[in-house]
């Protein structure tokens, strides 16, 4: 089976292009970031000084033209930041494509493809629960690790178009490995959100804190918001990743005559679930669901992020097919 290059290279630029694109979402969405701190301290100064008619008892002065406000520089660059997200979303989307019709086969077959499938689900989750301007702010914090993620890809990561090793010439390779990515990617949003939360724990009320920490929490969604919001993906990626796993299982059964076997991928990837499951668990119990169910699901996290990167890039086994081991 060969490959179309032409197509494999077209993907590489879709892939190039949706990094550059989310580059400048993420300086766009840093100003809009930055701004609502200088646009609340001089609405503020504003109250306090009793300056500024209202629009209503201006519009009431007879032969008074007024003139329409403009929209905070916070809100238009949130906007166009919000709008470039977008067009990154569909371009890495193009880029996956691309690459399977380059290759003739589903685009999951290496850690490059993997890696990109999971960044691409962390986007879609993000555009589907903080499309509220109000969370806008949580933008700047997902996006920083789905660019060090996507940077990886196309440098350590980076495979060539080719056909994938027999092992994975399976009709399990789409159904097992896009579950398990799309699960990974949900999981990525659901970490970012108990990490922002246990900052915002920390630090409360913001403008009463000194440092950067207490700078950056006062411009997050309150405490209770961002739990609600790493609860809810959790609530969305467990089972994906559950389902993952069993059909993974199912999956080795036919490959190589076992369901199970502790495979190191396997080991962990158990460990993992078993953490979120703890993590829904605390979440439901009396004395665990603030801080202390945060901190599980950040260990859940934690383990994914090893299952990634040091279980596939450095401990060899039954899953090494990467060629990075």
């Amino acid at each position: 089976m060969t490959t179309n290059e032409t197509l494999a290279q077209y993907s590489d630029w879709a892939f190039r292009s949706a990094f550059t694109v989310l580059v400048l979402a993420l300086v766009l969405l840093i100003v809009q970031y930055a701004s609502t701190r200088a646009q609340a301290v001089q609405d503020r100064e504003l109250v306090s000084a009793g300056s500024g008619a209202r629009p209503a008892d201006a519009a009431s002065v007879p032969g008074r033209v007024v003139e329409q406000p403009k929209k905070p520089m916070a809100e238009r660059f949130g906007g166009m930041g919000a709008a470039v997200l977008v067009v990154g979303t569909v371009l890495i989307f193009a880029s996956i494509v691309l690459r399977g019709f380059a290759t003739a086969r589903f685009p999951l077959g290496n850690m490059y493809e993997f890696v990109t499938m999971a960044c691409a689900a962390a986007l879609v989750v993000g555009l589907a629960l903080l499309s509220k301007p109000a969370y806008r702010s949580m933008w700047v914090f997902l996006l920083v690790p789905v660019l060090i993620l996507m940077f990886l890809a196309a440098t350590v990561l980076y495979a060539d178009a080719a056909p994938v090793v027999p092992a994975l010439r399976s009709y399990w390779l789409p159904i097992h490995v896009t579950i398990v990515s799309v699960g990974s990617g949900v999981f990525l949003v659901s970490g970012i959100a108990s990490l922002l939360f246990l900052l915002r724990m920390r630090y409360p009320r913001g403008e009463e804190g000194t440092g950067v920490f207490a700078r950056i929490a006062e411009r997050l969604p309150d405490a209770q918001t961002l739990d609600r919001l790493a609860y809810k993906t959790t609530i969305i990626g467990f089972p994906l990743f559950g389902a993952g796993v069993i059909l993974g299982a199912i999956w080795a059964e036919a490959a190589w005559g076992r369901f199970w076997g502790w495979d190191p991928k396997e080991t962990v990837s158990f460990i993992a679930w078993v953490i979120y499951a703890a993590y829904l668990h605390a979440r439901a119990t009396s004395g665990w669901r603030d801080t202390k169910a945060a901190w599980i699901n950040v260990a859940g996290f934690v383990a994914m992020l090893f299952n990634l990167f040091i279980i596939n890039m450095v401990v060899s086994g039954l899953h090494s097919y990467a060629g990075l081991n």
